[in-house]
């Protein structure tokens, strides 16, 4: 991690009172806009989530998007498993000192994690839940349907409900991640994405489990 230093503002040769300038003039501004992306990051940190569960959970009469958004599962699966390979390629990068990489793979990844939580928002916001072991679509799970699914069921909901719970836990962690990063704390940075990043890598590989275990109900 030594090249990250090299992301420091102002050449070498720059001169010490310049520095010393420069620490002065900003420490104020750069305390608030801290400030003020900590406050940001709480408030879409509890934002999403909530958006998210009042979705699935409240019962409301589902939205026309104009289009067939019951294929977006598969989507959510393709980017799921992006982001997986993702998170794997910038661990590797970051290893063998490729910032440049490390940094792009990053955003490629939140960038596609984006995506996924809006698309995420529309299918539920279009779709009704979709229950595992349901094998005549009605939404209710009838005794022989329970006994068919077997501990599948019990399996898949530990999964579920594990992959939801990080899901929301992540999103902080992604955030004051990326955060320590920009403002090139790197010590900061590194201690922080040792959490993350088995966090998210788990969220992003159940996502795909999840998929494939839960698409015979579809």
């Amino acid at each position: 991690m030594n090249e990250v230093s090299v992301g420091s503002r102002g050449p070498v040769g720059s001169g010490g009172s310049r520095g010393s300038r420069g620490s002065v003039g900003s420490g104020g501004s750069q305390g608030s806009r801290e400030f003020n992306f900590t406050k940001a990051i709480i408030v879409v940190s509890i934002a999403i989530p909530a958006a998210v569960a009042f979705l699935i959970l409240v019962p409301q009469a589902k939205i026309d998007f104009g289009f067939n958004t019951r294929v977006l599962p598969l989507f959510h699966a393709v980017l799921n498993s992006s982001t997986a390979i993702l998170l794997l390629a910038s661990l590797y990068f970051i290893r063998n000192g490729q910032v440049k990489a490390h940094r792009r793979a990053n955003w490629v990844a939140i960038t596609l994690s984006s995506i996924f939580l809006v698309s995420y928002i529309i299918y539920h916001a279009s779709n009704p839940s979709v229950r595992f072991g349901d094998l005549n679509h009605d939404g209710l799970l009838s005794e022989p349907e329970k006994q068919q699914a077997g501990v599948a069921r019990y399996i898949y909901y530990f999964i579920l409900s594990s992959h939801i719970i990080l899901s929301g836990i992540i999103i902080p962690f992604v955030l004051f991640t990326l955060q320590r990063a920009y403002q090139e704390k790197f010590d900061k940075h590194r201690k922080l994405a040792r959490i993350t990043w088995p966090m998210w890598l788990y969220v992003a590989v159940t996502g795909v489990v999840v998929y494939v275990m839960i698409s015979p109900y579809y």
